[in-house]
């Protein structure tokens, strides 16, 4: 199944569980008198919206270069986390301005103590959202997708919120109903945390941030093995949105001729595309390397 199609599949599955979901934790959350896990509700809602923009993003980031984007349209799908991060830290906010108001009304002792079956929807909540998480960054991690990465990191955002008002509720049924908004201020905070993270993740494939060292190493030591390579001289390495791109420079016999000398750098080129996932293209120069002899002595 091609990349894409996971993307899509697993899109719509999410889509369909939140919604489920979302209405189930809202009608508790009214039901149950708990404001904690009303915003929990809002903030599932906030996933099917969220999912949207994943798929959309996904789907153009998978377009074909053209003559305006020669070098594909990866960096769609930079785009498309970096507004489900807006999304993200939007819904934080909001949440967080509820609780102010309702801790405001605690102090004043007019808050409702919230029934069992708030309890109940967001124990629910807690495991559905956790096993949402895993299946999501699974197949994230397997297409090398930063949107559905994203994705997955807000239903893990989600799965935090829904500990803070099972926290909430279940404080406020043992006489403290004001833990009930506490929680759900502290549930902003994990929810920022995400977003920022999802920015920074998506900003760094935007600005040709370099692969981690252990990648690096790695190609330089493959490059090295290649038959006719006396040297790496240089490795350059640039994110462009899920994908890599590789500048290299070798050094071979100086005495090659040229026809031998592009079929070794044509065989770098092959190995690193071939060797290293989401490499989608690599540049190879070769310097002549002198002959012992010919270098100048001191």
């Amino acid at each position: 199944m091609q990349a894409k199609q996971i993307a899509m599949k697993v899109s719509l599955v999410s889509i369909i569980i939140n919604f489920i979901l979302s209405a189930f934790k809202l009608a508790a959350g009214l039901i149950a008198n708990s404001g904690a896990l009303v915003s929990d509700a809002v903030h599932s809602a906030s996933d099917v919206f969220s999912t949207f923009i994943v798929m959309i993003g996904i789907k153009l980031a998978d377009k074909k270069p053209d003559k305006n984007h020669e070098y594909g349209h990866e960096r769609i799908e930079c785009v498309a986390a970096i507004l489900l991060a807006f999304v993200l830290a939007a819904t934080g906010i909001g949440i967080a301005a509820d609780a102010i108001t309702k801790i405001q009304t605690g102090i004043n002792g007019d808050l409702a103590i919230p029934g069992v079956l708030a309890l109940v929807a967001a124990g629910t909540s807690i495991i559905v959202k956790e096993v949402m998480f895993r299946y999501t960054k699974h197949y994230a991690k397997k297409i090398n997708s930063g949107a559905m990465m994203a994705d997955a990191w807000h239903h893990r955002s989600d799965a935090l919120s829904s500990v803070g008002s099972l926290i909430g509720v279940g404080g406020a049924m043992l006489g403290l109903p004001i833990l009930d908004p506490i929680a759900s201020g502290i549930i902003c905070l994990f929810i920022l945390k995400a977003a920022f993270d999802i920015t920074k993740d998506a900003v760094n494939k935007m600005v040709d941030t370099a692969c981690d060292d252990k990648t690096e190493e790695a190609m330089k030591e493959k490059i090295l093995q290649v038959d006719g390579v006396i040297a790496l001289d240089d490795l350059k390495t640039r994110l462009f949105g899920n994908k890599i791109y590789i500048d290299v420079e070798i050094a071979c016999d100086g005495n090659l001729t040229l026809t031998d000398s592009h079929k070794i750098a044509e065989e770098v080129h092959l190995m690193l595309e071939n060797s290293f996932e989401n490499v989608k293209h690599c540049t190879v120069h070769v310097n002549p390397q002198k002959p012992e002899e010919d270098e100048p002595t001191d």
